[in-house]
């Protein structure tokens, strides 16, 4: 299993904001920010600051995904 914020990065682009501003909004460091965009794993803490600044909910940023299974 793992996490992807696909749904995230497109909530950015229909609400026209940028991943640096979401930064700022959220209160939460560009390093985690591009940690997210390679599908890492951050705290439940990061998840709420940015579900407070755009006003959703955690299910409407990220999943969990199935993982290929490796031969």
């Amino acid at each position: 299993m793992a996490v992807s914020y696909k749904k995230l990065w497109k909530l950015l682009i229909d609400k026209d904001i940028k991943k640096k501003d979401l930064s700022a909004k959220a209160g939460v460091s560009p390093a985690t920010i591009t940690k997210m965009g390679k599908g890492g794993h951050v705290t439940t803490e990061v998840l709420v600051k940015i579900c407070a600044a755009l006003d959703c909910k955690v299910e409407d940023i990220m999943e969990i995904v199935e993982t290929p299974q490796k031969k």
